[in-house]
């Protein structure tokens, strides 16, 4: 205690799996809770606001758009932030903007400064605790990697089905000027959070050892070369594609079942069932991707999932009566819980753990613009043709082409590095430490052997899971 670890993802640690990564996972889960289910909790507002400025639905729903648009948008903003700062300052920070953003919003005389405190400032805090927790939890973890993911992913219908009744009570109780206030104050917990990511210390090593291994590190705010890797390009197109029409259908299914005649609050309990199965879904997935048969090939299950998810939508997109809708939200919550543990899980798998930070807030980017395309295509598609069946049919059909090109992509596209530039690399390393042996005493020898040993065993292979726990670079 006292002194600043520099939270960089030292070189040369093995990931825990275990002991403080399960408080790291806590943190984790309840990040992703906040940052997923806010958006949509704070919609049971809307009808006061409307009251209060005298606005449209419309207007109201611009509120959620704009968490959204920031939770994604801000991706590589928060790797720079990542990469430069470390993980637990950006989420300290994030956590107070969070809060700031909802307590300010309490105060709030018109939607346009909603807008920018609930919207972009709360938006952004989100962002800021999102990223750096999937990056801690892929430091903390490596062989039981897929099963914290899985379990941190359940976050996020744990805190829908939390959040959405409890933000009802609390407009009920307090108004809506109270309920931002308490939830701002809920948000605070953020910050709890990101105490508890506590940066791992790297191996101490001599001052002879030192100097060679600080040569090779060259650390980016932003490391543009993942694009060089075939897995991530790939990875990023199907992930675009795939959510243009994933969150289509939980968003429509409610005005589907209304439309065919059924009471508001039936209506909505259907998002209660597919939250509920989405639980259990996502953690048994978790289980199921660390198998060792199954975690060498996981971007094939995470095809599978999409293909599953994206019939799912072809299915329903027939359902007439409402026990229709009841097997399809059964079913779109084993696939939407599926796809949600296997997403990130799949891309530390392909760019490692060194680039993560930097891709991860890549391919945020990248869906933030399809984020805002899919939702809102679908509804000008529902206002043309009056008919849900086509909006279900067309998420269908851009989640199974995402599986397609993923799955298909990876087979065909992706080669295995041959070994040979490998061994090169390696023989440069090994030049350059025969190089400083010459420069060093008999007694330092052998920990320069160590390090070129340690440099050697460091796999970074593409498709293939990384055990180094750094991820910054």
């Amino acid at each position: 205690m006292g002194a600043v670890v520099a939270d960089d993802g030292p070189s040369g640690i093995k990931a825990p799996d275990g002991g403080w990564g399960w408080a790291v996972l806590f943190g984790c889960f309840i990040i992703t809770g906040f940052s997923y289910a806010f958006p949509k909790a704070v919609s049971v507002f809307f009808k006061e606001l409307i009251r209060e400025f005298g606005i449209g639905y419309s207007d109201t729903a611009w509120i959620s758009s704009i968490l959204l648009a920031m939770l994604y948008g801000t991706g590589p903003l928060c790797s720079v932030c990542v990469n430069r700062f470390g993980c637990r300052p950006v989420m300290l920070v994030g956590g107070l903007f969070a809060s700031t953003g909802m307590v300010i919003a309490s105060f709030c005389t018109s939607i346009v400064q909603i807008y920018l405190t609930a919207g972009v400032i709360t938006g952004l805090g989100l962002a800021l605790n999102f990223q750096p927790s999937l990056i801690m939890l892929n430091r903390y973890f490596d062989k039981r990697r897929p099963l914290a993911n899985g379990l941190s992913a359940a976050g996020s219908p744990v805190f829908l089905c939390a959040l959405s009744p409890l933000g009802q009570i609390l407009q009920h109780e307090y108004g809506w000027r109270g309920g931002f206030l308490i939830l701002g104050g809920m948000l605070l917990n953020c910050c709890v959070c990101g105490a508890l990511m506590r940066p791992l210390e790297p191996p101490k090593m001599s001052e002879a050892t030192k100097e060679p291994a600080e040569k090779k590190v060259k650390k980016k705010l932003l490391d543009f070369s993942v694009f060089k890797d075939g897995g991530f390009v790939i990875y990023t197109l199907a992930a675009s594609i795939m959510v243009l029409g994933l969150f289509v259908p939980p968003v429509f299914v409610v005005s589907y079942a209304k439309d065919l005649g059924y009471q508001d609050t039936k209506a909505a309990f259907l998002l209660t069932i597919l939250g509920f199965i989405d639980i259990f879904a996502r953690p048994i997935c978790g289980m199921v991707a660390g198998l060792k048969w199954v975690r060498p090939r996981c971007v094939y299950l995470f095809s599978f999932a999409m293909i599953f998810n994206g019939f799912t939508d072809l299915m329903g997109s027939m359902s007439v009566d409402y026990g229709g809708l009841v097997v399809f939200c059964i079913f779109f919550g084993i696939s939407y819980g599926m796809v949600g543990a296997l997403q990130f899980e799949v891309l530390m798998a392909i760019v490692g753990t060194q680039k993560f930070s930097s891709a991860i807030g890549l391919v945020l980017l990248a869906e933030a613009m399809a984020v805002l395309i899919g939702p809102p295509s679908a509804g000008k598609l529902l206002d043309a043709t009056g008919r849900y069946m086509f909006v279900f049919i067309i998420a269908g059909i851009e989640v199974t082409t995402s599986a397609l090109v993923l799955a298909l992509g990876n087979f065909f596209c992706i080669k295995k590095k041959s070994d040979e530039p490998h061994t090169k690399e390696e023989a440069a390393e090994r030049e350059e430490l025969n190089k400083s042996e010459d420069k060093t005493p008999e007694d330092a020898k052998v920990d320069s052997i160590e390090v070129e040993q340690f440099l050697k065993d460091e796999p970074e292979k593409n498709g293939e899971v990384v055990t180094n726990p750094e991820t910054c670079v």
